[in-house]
């Protein structure tokens, strides 16, 4: 493991390597399924990655307009990268690239829902959502 991390705006990526990611981090993500995870990392506007040397090990994936709104979709570190601030970082690169009019936003994962208020996350319970057929 590098002592230096480094954080990356809209560096292209491949499903592979993001499985590899999901996969690795515990993140319940369709790993299996190469195409829909190409259609995932096709269609956010903004990807902020972490990597050590030339692995990567960290990304989130979002949605943004740039001047309202930032949905996080995903963010993933890999398991052996936990609990050493990447994830605080990657967020802090999503908050700089979205510029300071976008609010983020974020569904948390069941596991997570006590990590992101320490970060600077307000909780909220207003979400709604259609869940996915599949």
């Amino acid at each position: 493991m590098s002592t230096t991390i480094t954080y990356k705006v809209n560096q292209p990526i491949d499903a592979q390597q993001l499985t590899n990611v999901f996969a690795s981090s515990g993140i319940n993500r369709p790993v299996q399924d190469f195409t829909r995870i190409q259609k995932m990392l096709n269609h956010g506007n903004l990807l902020v990655t972490a990597w050590d040397d030339e692995k990567l090990i960290g990304v989130a994936r979002c949605l943004t307009d740039f001047s309202y709104c930032c949905y996080v979709s995903d963010l993933a570190v890999c398991k052996e990268y936990q609990q050493k601030g990447i994830g605080k970082a990657l967020l802090a690169q999503v908050k700089k690239a979205a510029t300071n009019q976008a609010a983020i936003i974020l569904l948390s994962a069941p596991n997570a829902v006590e990590y992101y208020p320490h970060i600077g996350f307000e909780h909220v319970d207003v979400a709604f959502r259609i869940p996915r057929s599949n």
